[in-house]
């Protein structure tokens, strides 16, 4: 496995054999199952690997977490030596905005709701490291997981609007034995916390069950996860949504598909799940 933070290397290495497919997973380390099952997708769909870590510092506001986010890269590159990834890309801050930086790639309307509303610079440096790391290893197909859901949709619009010749795939959440979604930030709970906010999940699937049952009335089950959350004392809601999963409009009547999804802080951790809700054929 190479592990370099040179983008030279990176270009040479990926086209050392110009026929190869390669697959591209893109993390900020702290790995978990979520990431290694992106790898292993990558790893069945393509001839060779790359992944990069890096914990990119133009996706926090300086409110937020960048200098405790975990970074843990020997054991981060010893999951991934495990998989069998064939690059993997560590690049420094000084690699990825020398001096003088001053381009950014911001996608407009759906960064404008949910967690850009929340964190409204999140969005312009995700789309800004991703284009990079598009642009530097050049993959055949990128993979995101979907418990990032308005992320997917800024990629795939981005990819969509500036003609990134790479294939998006969009990998199943992985979630722990209680349903509490894999996430790096999962460290940062112990205890009561860590045990509150499985109310995600519960939130998630009390109005999968209503789905199920026939409610269509978004408000409805809106106000069924604000419930579900309001029960559980040690969870502070942010927002729910149940939104258009394309435009990320708000609904008031779900017909066809719509993506139910909910930010929560668990004291100064916030986490993040979705579902994607879909009336049968």
């Amino acid at each position: 496995m190479i592990i370099t933070e040179n983008i030279e290397q990176v270009r040479r290495e990926r086209w050392a054999d110009p026929g190869a497919s390669w697959g591209l997973v893109p993390t900020m380390g702290a790995l978990h199952d979520g990431h290694l099952s992106l790898v292993r997708a990558a790893r069945a769909e393509n001839d060779r690997v790359a992944a990069s870590i890096y914990v990119n510092p133009t996706q926090f506001a300086p409110t937020e977490d960048l200098d405790a986010y975990p970074r843990q890269l020997a054991r981060d590159l010893d999951l991934l030596r495990a998989e069998g990834v064939d690059l993997v890309f560590t690049p420094s801050d000084a690699v990825m905005y020398p001096s003088g930086y001053q381009t950014y790639v911001s996608v407009e309307n759906i960064t404008r709701v949910l967690e850009g509303a929340s964190r409204p610079t999140h969005f312009r440096g995700v789309a800004t490291v991703v284009a990079k790391l598009f642009n530097i290893v050049q993959p055949t197909r990128a993979y995101f997981g979907q418990k990032d859901a308005q992320q997917t949709v800024v990629i795939r619009q981005m990819v969509r609007d500036l003609n990134f010749d790479v294939d998006v795939v969009i990998c199943p959440i992985v979630r722990e034995p209680d349903g509490l979604a894999m996430s790096s930030r999962n460290q940062y709970l112990h205890g009561e916390t860590r045990a509150a906010a499985t109310v995600l999940y519960r939130a998630l699937m009390a109005v999968q069950a209503a789905f199920a049952r026939g409610e269509r009335d978004a408000n409805f089950l809106r106000a069924l996860m604000t419930d579900t959350i309001a029960a559980e004392k040690l969870a502070r809601p942010d927002y729910v949504s149940i939104a258009d999963p394309l435009t990320l409009t708000e609904l008031e009547t779900i017909s066809g598909t719509a993506l139910c999804s909910l930010a929560v802080f668990f004291g100064k951790t916030r986490l993040i799940d979705n579902l994607i809700l879909e009336e049968s054929a």
